[in-house]
């Protein structure tokens, strides 16, 4: 390891004491734009994530016990501290993800709000009563579980590190945090911001792969409520994992490849700007919810395609920290590699390319960055209408009529959001009764709303996140039954 690695090493926080693993081994984090190391990490494994659930549930009886508007007043402190530190934090994101700086800023700005909504829902965290007769009461309460783990991806870091512990720790329970091995600096450096506002072993992150890190936290005993975010295929190993240990409560926001649907009375400039804003090229496509299929009606399919094009054409791909970039880098090797399967894969599908189509030279950084991407001529049950790609690639599709159109969206095996354009209030009514997703959008795309669920379907996932919803999933129902006399 070398003398300037050695000195950016950043440590975990486990029961409010910083740690390295306990193997002593790292990994290292490196700008995906530049290429540069940025520091090391450490390699937790199953011996720091038993010594992190330990620490959490030794907190736990009196996180507990604090009333609900104490651990509300800890989480309004944590949001100042994210809110004062916003554009640092930003900056870390940018150098960790490769997302331009305008869009990690943005959800600095997100995890504050969310984490301050949450707060305000203390108090709502309540059970009911139930008449059962006049000689006896009988009411629920809602009861935390333990010690909850939350394992989160590279897309949002900080975003997600912040705001996803929100709802459990409001609800009572302590957390076992796990950030992507890919972008673990900004969950670091949120750990020092959290020491200043929580109890020591209310909240424990621990760093490292998620195959040894990760699976340790699914895997323990210990952690009876899980939820992850991330793709199908690790969803459904956690779900396997998980049930081979305990019965466990587990949630899951995974994959999606989602339609955007466009018809004939649609408002032209408004549907292109969704379809623009839907597939969230400005980090670089990288998110479950982009609406990457995007289905046309066959009478303004060409027009649209044309204006679409242009729009992606004018977008700028450049270095992540500059103000004026539009696209960042693809966040690893792994996924770049990924992403120009998928371009080599349409073409040979027989799809046409466009706009955009390969990476792109930008001075001064490294071989990661593809431009915005648009193939026509797909065939509806292609691979690269099928597949997830989690990269800057939208695919068009023309359809002739609604049956056509439905038929289309729901083809694929997942369901989390979908947009419609139409000036027909049966049409978007119907859609959005027909269409197969956790989020629909009328005539917008890509937006999400404090208090409003956020979920998929089929196996886009299972649970709520983002409203009450996820809240009231960190507190488990008790029935009590009192008969008087």
């Amino acid at each position: 390891m070398s003398a300037v690695a050695e000195a950016t090493v950043r440590p975990m926080l486990i029961g409010g004491e910083w740690r390295s693993a306990a193997s002593g081994e790292t990994l290292e984090a490196r700008d995906p734009a530049s290429g540069g190391l940025l520091g090391r990490f450490p390699r937790g494994d199953v011996r720091d994530v038993e010594l992190a659930v330990g620490a959490a549930a030794a907190a736990f009886p009196a996180w507990r016990a604090t009333p609900a508007t104490e651990r509300a007043a800890c989480l309004v402190a944590l949001a100042d501290r994210v809110a004062e530190h916003a554009e640092e934090l930003a900056a870390i994101d940018v150098a960790d993800n490769g997302s331009p700086i305008k869009e990690m800023r943005n959800d600095a700005g997100i995890a504050v709000a969310q984490m301050r909504y949450f707060a305000g829902l203390a108090l709502q965290l309540r059970g009911e009563t139930i008449p059962t007769g006049h000689d006896r009461v009988n009411y629920t309460l809602r009861e935390p579980f333990g010690v909850v783990g939350r394992i989160i991806p590279f897309n949002h870091p900080l975003m997600f590190a912040a705001s996803k512990i929100a709802a459990p720790l409001v609800a009572g329970n302590t957390v076992v945090l796990k950030p992507s091995e890919h972008t673990s600096l900004s969950a670091l450096r949120l750990a020092e911001l959290i020491t200043e506002c929580f109890p020591a072993g209310v909240v424990n992150v621990v760093t490292g792969l998620g195959a040894e890190a990760g699976d340790a936290i699914v895997a323990h005993p210990a952690v009876r409520r899980l939820a992850f975010i991330g793709s199908v295929e690790i969803g459904l190993s956690i779900q396997r994992r998980a049930a081979e240990q305990v019965v466990k409560a587990v949630t899951l926001e995974l994959g999606g490849k989602n339609p955007i649907a466009v018809f004939p009375d649609a408002d032209l400039d408004a549907a292109v700007d969704g379809a623009v804003r839907g597939m969230n090229f400005t980090w670089q496509g990288q998110s479950c919810g982009s609406t990457s299929r995007l289905l046309v009606h066959e009478s303004l399919h060409d027009e649209f395609v044309e204006r679409l094009a242009a729009r992606l054409e004018a977008m700028r791909s450049g270095p992540p920290a500059e103000e004026s970039t539009d696209t960042g880098a693809i966040v690893h090797e792994r996924q770049f590699e990924k992403v120009m399967s998928y371009l080599e894969l349409g073409r040979q599908e027989g799809a046409r390319v466009a706009a955009g189509g390969g990476k792109v030279a930008v001075e001064g950084m490294a071989d990661r960055f593809v431009r915005p991407t648009l193939f026509v001529d797909v065939e509806p049950d292609s691979r690269l209408a099928q597949e997830e790609i989690f990269g800057p690639v939208l695919t068009a599709i023309p359809f002739r009529d609604y049956e056509g159109a439905i038929a289309i969206a729901n083809s694929v095996s997942y369901g989390l959001t979908a947009s419609v354009f139409t000036g027909d209030l049966g049409i978007a009514h119907s859609f959005a009764r027909d269409v197969e997703a956790g989020d629909v959008w009328v005539n917008d795309s890509s937006r999400h709303f404090l208090s409003a669920p956020y979920g998929g379907v089929k196996n886009s996932g299972v649970g709520r996140e983002e409203g009450i919803e996820e809240l009231q999933s960190y507190a488990e129902p008790k029935n009590v039954n009192v008969r008087f006399g």
